[in-house]
């Protein structure tokens, strides 16, 4: 496992001890929640069959192994995380899916050599926002890159967008008081402003930077019952951060609130809600 040290310890840390196993359980049904999202991201990377490409945050490996598949045996791709115990179900998802042109990192994308991959992209799908120093880190990401090398990674927009991490959020933070909110600090969050994501890209020395909107409602029952929907949102973003510590009474009482106001949401068996995200891209100097 990585050691914790370092500008990103903390993330190091969380990651392998806190959200990285609980994430290995829920990672099919993430996956099916944001499909669509994944989807147009992968669009908009414009893959070619044969490319190098580095996967960043590539979390349980499903990115890194869609992409293998797309750019085909004569490609190759480097997943790259933090997490060792989410590299560790991404090791058994290749050798389940039979993808010989993947490779997996346990390595920190801010402080790792990677000079050596000259790859065609780096490709992120919600890997990228947890950087203690993301000019420091897209810097290193950038030599990465052949000459010319690409970029593209999806993000997401404010948190007001995202009812489908809000709605959970503000029933419990009738029981729970919400944590104070630093909108620069490492999180999901912190890439929402567009202004933000283009001021760090060209400082860390990218051009043709676009940031390109992408809403889609997105039922977050997934065939689940009303109690199972609750008790998947319950783990997720900020709505997991806040009942991280919680008493078991706290929680009971928290997770009731989140029960009530999702039922009022709920149309035919689904509740749909929208996300939000951008949709970025850029091109090495």
């Amino acid at each position: 496992m990585l050691e914790a040290a370092g500008p990103n310890a903390q993330q190091i840390e969380y990651w392998n001890e806190i959200s990285g196993p609980k994430w290995v359980l829920l990672d099919e049904a993430i996956n099916r929640l944001i499909a669509p999202i994944g989807d147009r991201s992968l669009e908009v990377a414009q893959l070619r069959p044969g490319e190098r490409v580095l996967d960043v945050g590539c979390g349980c490996g499903l990115t890194t192994i869609t992409l293998a598949k797309r750019v085909g045996a004569e490609g190759s791709v480097v997943g790259i995380d933090i997490s060792a115990p989410m590299l560790e179900s991404a090791r058994q998802r290749r050798l389940s899916a039979r993808v010989e042109n993947a490779t997996f990192l346990n390595a920190d994308a801010q402080t790792r050599d990677l000079s050596n991959l000259e790859v065609d992209l780096v490709f992120s799908r919600f890997g990228v926002m947890f950087f203690a120093e993301p000019v420091v880190a897209f810097r290193n990401l950038r030599t990465a890159l052949r000459p010319g090398g690409r970029l593209a990674f999806a993000c997401w927009r404010e948190m007001k967008r995202n009812p489908w991490m809000v709605e959970p959020m503000r029933a419990v933070a009738e029981i729970v008081e919400p944590p104070p909110r630093d909108p620069g600090a490492p999180g999901p969050f912190s890439f929402a402003d567009s202004q933000t994501v283009q001021k760090i890209l060209e400082a860390a020395g990218f051009a043709e930077i676009r940031c390109d909107s992408f809403d889609r409602a997105i039922d977050v029952m997934d065939g689940r019952t009303l109690d199972e929907t609750v008790a998947f949102l319950s783990q997720m973003g900020p709505t997991g951060a806040m009942l991280r510590d919680a008493s078991e009474a706290t929680r009971h009482a928290a997770t009731q609130a989140m029960r009530a106001g999702l039922e009022t949401l709920m149309v035919d068996g689904r509740i749909e809600l929208d996300a939000s995200v951008w949709l970025v891209t850029a091109i090495s100097c």
